[in-house]
């Protein structure tokens, strides 16, 4: 057995590259309709999400396998109160053993945040990676979408990590959100 066959991530930021404020919350100014629903569909494809634990994707889906990430245990650990959820520490274990532990072959993994684990994944290496971005928002001091960033631009590092983008295709013309597709 192996991994997923395709990893994507997930992302809405701020103007200023921010997935929250500077107390961890998602402002309102960053939940958009048009976005919402493109996210929701593409976890609809997905045979997994991976997230840490702060992230969900709104609304709950117990039979949503997940991998939650998290430096709180030596390797895996499988929820004993539902059987879709893994925890899961990258230092201790592989992506492969996780997968596995999900009881999956191949599939689509959705990653969806925070920060540490979009960077992960960054490493790891996306097959595509959906970025909308708020124009019209700015969080100075937030979260970053990932570890490097303001001092780099989201779009920066998914280009130096081999991806390469559409064009902005407009969510929002009220909230200025676009979406641009990172691919390999």
């Amino acid at each position: 057995m192996s991994g997923p066959d395709r990893i994507e991530g997930y992302a809405i930021i701020s103007s200023d590259g921010m997935l929250a404020d500077a107390s961890g919350v998602q402002p309102n100014s960053l939940r958009i309709d048009a976005d919402q629903k493109f996210f929701l569909e593409g976890l609809s494809r997905s045979d997994a999400v991976a997230h840490g634990r702060h992230s969900a994707e709104g609304g709950t889906h117990p039979d949503r396998r997940r991998l939650i990430l998290t430096r709180q245990i030596p390797a895996l650990h499988a929820d004993k109160n539902n059987p879709h959820v893994v925890r899961w520490n990258p230092a201790g274990a592989p992506l492969d053993e996780a997968w596995r532990t999900l009881k999956l072959v191949g599939g689509l993994l959705a990653v969806i945040g925070g920060t540490d684990v979009f960077g992960y994944f960054l490493q790891q290496g996306y097959d595509a990676f959906y970025l909308t971005r708020v124009d019209r928002v700015r969080l100075p001091g937030g979260r970053p979408v990932f570890p490097g960033v303001p001092a780099l631009k989201p779009e920066d590092l998914l280009s130096r990590h081999g991806l390469k983008s559409s064009p902005p295709r407009l969510l929002d013309a009220a909230s200025g959100a676009t979406l641009m597709t990172w691919q390999r």
